[in-house]
């Protein structure tokens, strides 16, 4: 299906240190007002870029940069309830969703703006985190990429032994009685970024990237999102064992995997690459959750593996 007409919509340029030409519009995506940022600088193809929880179009600004130096296209998205996209709740910092399928909504209107816009194909896919989950499942039913990179999927949610007894309690009593929309426990309103010390955090062991996305929920805290909801964990942990259950689809794919990976659960990911016929498991010592906000070494090989990996897929 083809938007016949999409608003444009505000991108934050003086925190994302992307690259120019950036085209930044609404779309709408069944009942919610998504956002889209396409970068179209590059005739080698065109790379769709999957956010995960909590993150926004301005944090992919220097991802988009990397990309449009090698030659790509770029188009991403704020998922519904983050960014600026619509949310579903009164409190905006809760991360909330009823059903993942909700996020392939955003992904085919995502897909029909990049129609829209005429973006140069083959269509790669680079996916993080919650956007691998979503990616994943895009793939399963057919999403038109000739290739795709994970970086740290979350095709698991990491827990504590004592956390996975009361997940699964709660998720079972939580909609029958109306606690979807409350905190997950041992979850908050407390933003990550802004509350965590840069010393001992799971995102990133650089510091300059840090601040990097320190600084885009400090100056435009309307990008800012917290802790999921109960229904998003809910959700989550239903959309990850459905997924589990599938075979991996016969797309050419690489997942990077830091190996201090702390925020997403391991265990599935190594499973799932170690079945996906044209898969392969990369790892990166020492590396946190943002394989793409590491250091410049880390963000270096990551980009270059990808590039490779979609030019090879061009013949």
């Amino acid at each position: 299906m083809r938007q016949e007409a999409a608003l444009p919509a505000p991108f934050h340029a003086g925190v994302a240190d992307a690259p120019p030409g950036v085209v930044a519009v609404w779309v709408q995506a069944g009942a919610a007002r998504i956002r889209l940022a396409s970068w179209k600088a590059g005739e080698k193809g065109t790379v769709l870029l999957l956010p995960g929880r909590t993150e926004c179009i301005e944090k992919y600004g220097r991802a988009a940069g990397d990309l449009v130096a090698r030659g790509f296209s770029v188009i991403t998205i704020d998922w519904r309830g983050q960014g600026l996209a619509d949310r579903a709740l009164p409190d905006r910092l809760m991360g909330h969703v009823g059903d993942f399928a909700e996020y392939q909504q955003d992904l085919d209107a995502m897909l029909a703006e990049a129609s829209r816009l005429d973006l140069p194909r083959p269509w790669y896919m680079v996916a993080h985190s919650m956007g691998g989950c979503i990616g994943l499942r895009g793939l399963m039913r057919g999403l038109p990429v000739a290739a795709a990179v994970f970086s740290a999927p979350m095709w698991g949610i990491a827990m504590t032994p004592w956390q996975k007894p009361l997940a699964a309690v709660v998720s079972s009593v939580a909609r029958p009685l109306g606690l979807n929309a409350r905190y997950a426990p041992s979850t908050g309103p407390a933003v990550y970024l802004t509350t965590a010390p840069f010393a001992g955090n799971v995102l990133t062991t650089d510091r300059e990237m840090w601040d990097y996305m320190r600084r885009q929920v400090v100056e435009v805290p309307e990008l800012a999102l917290a802790g999921p909801s109960i229904g998003w964990v809910s959700a989550a942990l239903a959309e990850c064992a459905a997924l589990a259950a599938l075979s991996a689809p016969r797309v050419p794919a690489v997942c990077a995997l830091g190996t201090a990976e702390k925020v997403v659960a391991t265990a599935p990911v190594h499973l799932r690459m170690a079945g996906w016929e044209k898969g392969e498991l990369d790892l990166y010592p020492g590396a946190e959750h943002e394989i793409m906000m590491e250091g410049p070494a880390v963000r270096k090989r990551f980009f270059d593996r990808a590039a490779a990996m979609f030019e090879a897929t061009r013949g």
